[in-house]
């Protein structure tokens, strides 16, 4: 992506290679305030990074995740650059859940992919290989999201759209790369996207209703349109995976999942060690504690799903 020796980093050896001698300072002022910020659930860390790339020339770095997987990201990135950071791990639930179900025979939606993390992981070797469809609005986004699927042997299809309830355009806006949003927001310029149901890959047989599906959806803000939009979808043999952002003390997206759909809902619970059933949101009132990241929720009608679900025991990593 950017000019220069190729920057990289192996997160399974520690080996860092083709830096200066700036780089190599700078990456031991991200690992350190990685594991110092963990206290906090790595508040600040993204200003530290931005303090560090100030003196830094822009280039990207290219991160093994594991022996088939390449993840390339500008370096000192605030958001993905706490994987320089070897015992973090991101979303550590769900990557815990695509482990588990690395034998299924299934296809990732990859709903507000970003540069494309899940995807490169759920197609690689070690968690089984399987299709996915990566999908994202961002123009700057897909560019990244575009090259990681070429450096991984195009073993996924990236797509540019929104996902919402209905096909049409929006405006797409937002301060953070990894925080864009088509939920309309006063005063702030923008970016015009196309917009898709999940329901419309059905239509346009990118996927049929027969498969069988992970979907995750990461659409800041529009779950619950999006949720409305792929009713055919999430009623086949699917697990959805969506954000319950820690800020939102009524749970609004759990909540409209037990009260407008027929799926079942389970959320990671650190003191038990495995995904919970939640018949009601009250447990969410302990588990999310903290109110400046995002939760994860698992939800099916699949009795296939549920099943797997339901026999993942494990003992997480620290996580953001």
């Amino acid at each position: 992506m950017t000019a220069g020796p190729e920057l990289g980093f192996d997160r399974e050896t520690g080996v860092f290679a083709g830096a200066s001698a700036r780089e190599q300072v700078a990456r031991l002022a991200f690992q350190a305030g990685a594991r110092l910020s963990s206290a906090w659930s790595h508040r600040g860390f993204a200003a530290g990074c931005r303090a560090v790339r100030s003196v830094l020339a822009d280039r990207d770095i290219t991160v093994r995740l594991n022996d088939d997987a390449q993840f390339a990201f500008p370096y000192g990135d605030g958001y993905w650059t706490l994987l320089l950071d070897r015992t973090y791990h991101y979303e550590a639930d769900i990557e815990l859940f695509f482990k588990g179900i690395a034998s299924v025979d299934y296809t990732l939606i990859d709903c507000g992919a970003n540069y494309g993390y899940w995807s490169v992981l759920a197609t690689s070797k070690p968690f089984g290989a399987h299709r996915a469809i990566a999908i994202e609005p961002s123009s700057r986004n897909f560019v990244r999201l575009d090259h990681n699927a070429r450096i991984n042997g195009n073993r996924f299809k990236p797509m540019r759209y929104a996902i919402a309830e209905t096909a049409g355009a929006a405006m797409l806006s937002g301060d953070k790369h990894e925080a864009l949003s088509i939920v309309p927001a006063a005063g702030k310029p923008g970016e015009e996207v196309d917009v898709i149901s999940l329901d419309s890959l059905i239509d346009q047989h990118m996927i049929t209703a027969l498969g069988r599906y992970v979907v995750k959806l990461d659409v800041e803000g529009v779950e619950i349109a999006a949720m409305r939009g792929g009713e055919r979808l999430l009623q086949s043999d699917c697990v959805l995976i969506c954000e319950d952002h820690g800020s939102d003390r009524t749970h609004a997206v759990s909540r409209h999942i037990l009260s407008n759909t027929k799926l079942k809902l389970f959320c990671f619970d650190r003191a038990t060690g495995h995904f919970e059933h939640l018949r009601d949101v009250s447990a969410l009132d302990r588990i999310k504690q903290h109110s400046h990241v995002g939760y994860n929720v698992l939800a099916t009608a699949s009795t296939f799903w549920e099943s797997h679900i339901r026999a993942l025991i494990v003992e997480p990593a620290r996580s953001h």
